[in-house]
């Protein structure tokens, strides 16, 4: 019985894992984050759109990296939602993260 458990825990986890369709978008933005305040107010109402996943801000480098669910949203929609909140952003790098979500390494 427990083995029976745990082999249909691993394949929902497996199953999981392969079921989304996970894409990580690059941006830079203007006007330029220059505080931390910039960075909350887009965390704040980014990570609030459909199919976002993650998203992390990187203020000396001025990136915004999100990782999102391709099945529930796009690059455009995630545009749109930076145009609501006053940003305008250029799109640096959009892929595929590795397995289960995790970001790719470069």
């Amino acid at each position: 019985m427990k083995k029976k458990f745990l082999l249909s825990l691993a394949c929902m986890f497996v199953l999981t894992c392969t079921a989304k369709d996970l894409k990580t978008l690059r941006v830079t933005t203007q006007p330029p984050m220059t505080c931390v305040n910039c960075e909350n107010k887009i965390k704040k109402n980014i990570r609030f759109e459909k199919g976002v996943k993650e998203i992390s801000t990187d203020l000396k480098g001025q990136v915004v990296t999100i990782i999102y669910d391709a099945d529930k949203t796009d690059t455009d929609k995630i545009v749109k939602a930076f145009d609501k909140i006053k940003y305008k952003v250029t799109v640096l790098k959009e892929q595929a993260p590795d397995e289960c979500g995790t970001k790719e390494e470069n």
